[in-house]
């Protein structure tokens, strides 16, 4: 449904970290074996987040088991796309130890949220996507002016992506019909998400370090950009300089053409970096 690029160029995020590895790799087995391996027990009710059994028979585990549970090959397939995405960037800036904090955080968080509006619901609620929005929030923080190619090919900021998908999950859960999706487990992995890296001493020097970084690095390209004008400009004067020499010497009228050519050439290149100059300034 997405991808990431980044510096122009198109593609998939990026190489897959430990952590994110380790996830992906847990998910597709037990996805595997609850596919094709015979299990007595009714596994969603025992491991799903069933809101009445957390609640009236202490069943607390089902607010982790829930997160590596899913209904199907497309509802796996997409929440292990997202995480491999977005995760491996947020653990490579923040280390392991962190990311694994964040993930499992929000996808408590937003178990936790899932129960307060469906408190005596017996309907087990399965997947990763809490966890999963949760991260999709603090790449939009962190990394708000990276471009997502929404639906393979069409590009948008990361910001107005979240926000976007923020409203979506927000009137689908307004909805009176029931899709079959926790859309409040959605919003509440965004919502613990945000209340996270606001709040935590280190995410917020995380964002800082970024922020910096990609202040910095606007810099040295205006910085680059202006030394390779002063390159350009410098190497047009000598050309309109010999130019004028040649006119001095032979007058205007017997220049060949091909110098007429460079010398109205190398005019509009003056103009045109005279005006880069204006608007840098």
């Amino acid at each position: 449904m997405t991808s990431v690029y980044r510096s122009q160029s198109f593609g998939f995020g990026t190489t897959w970290t430990p952590a994110v590895r380790v996830l992906i790799i847990t998910n597709g087995v037990i996805f595997a074996v609850q596919a094709l391996a015979p299990i007595p027990v009714p596994v969603s009710q025992w491991f799903g987040l069933v809101p009445h059994s957390v609640i009236f028979k202490g069943w607390l585990w089902q607010l982790v088991t829930y997160m590596f549970l899913h209904g199907g090959l497309m509802h796996i397939a997409f929440n292990m796309l997202a995480l491999w995405m977005f995760g491996s960037q947020l653990e490579r800036v923040w280390g392991t130890r962190e990311f694994l904090r964040y993930y499992f955080i929000t996808g408590i968080g937003a178990g936790l949220i899932n129960i307060a509006f469906t408190p005596t619901s017996h309907m087990p609620t399965i997947g990763a996507s809490g966890a999963i929005f949760g991260l999709l929030l603090a790449y939009g923080v962190l990394f708000p002016n990276n471009l997502i190619l929404l639906y393979f090919f069409i590009p948008i900021k990361a910001k107005y992506f979240v926000i976007l998908f923020a409203a979506l999950e927000f009137l689908m859960s307004r909805s009176y019909t029931s899709d079959g999706v926790a859309h409040f487990a959605h919003l509440g992995g965004m919502a613990v998400g945000l209340l996270y890296l606001k709040g935590s001493p280190f995410m917020r020097r995380v964002a800082w370090q970024i922020s910096k970084k990609s202040r910095s690095q606007k810099e040295a390209r205006q910085v680059k950009m202006e030394a390779q004008r002063m390159t350009d400009l410098q190497a047009i004067r000598s050309e309109v300089d010999y130019l004028l020499d040649r006119i001095n010497k032979v007058g205007y009228e017997n220049l060949t053409a091909e110098e007429k050519e460079r010398l109205e050439r190398a005019s509009q290149q003056l103009r045109v970096l005279s005006e880069e100059k204006q608007d840098l300034n």
